[in-house]
C-alpha cells in the first residue's frame, strides 16, 4: 500500500506586494472625527454641571486658535 506524498510548497513570491488603500478608508475615519470634533464644540447642547470644566475651556481655546 503506497502513501500519498504531499506536494513541495512553491518558493515564496520575491515580488514588492503593492497595498493601496481605497479612497473611503481614509475618508470616513476623518469624517467621522470632524463630526464628533464638532458635536463637542458645539456647546449649545450640552447641560454641565456647576463650574466650567476643564475640557471646556480647553475646547474653546482650540475653537479660538482656529478661526484666527
Amino acid at each position: 500500500m503506497s502513501a500519498r506524498t504531499q506536494p513541495r510548497p512553491r518558493p515564496a513570491s520575491t515580488r514588492a506586494v503593492d497595498t493601496r488603500l481605497p479612497w473611503w478608508a481614509l475618508a470616513l475615519p476623518t469624517l467621522a472625527f470632524v463630526a464628533l470634533l464638532t458635536l463637542i464644540l458645539n456647546p449649545s447642547d450640552a447641560h454641565a454641571a456647576a463650574g466650567e470644566p476643564v475640557v471646556a475651556r480647553l475646547v474653546e481655546r482650540f475653537q479660538q486658535l482656529l478661526t484666527r
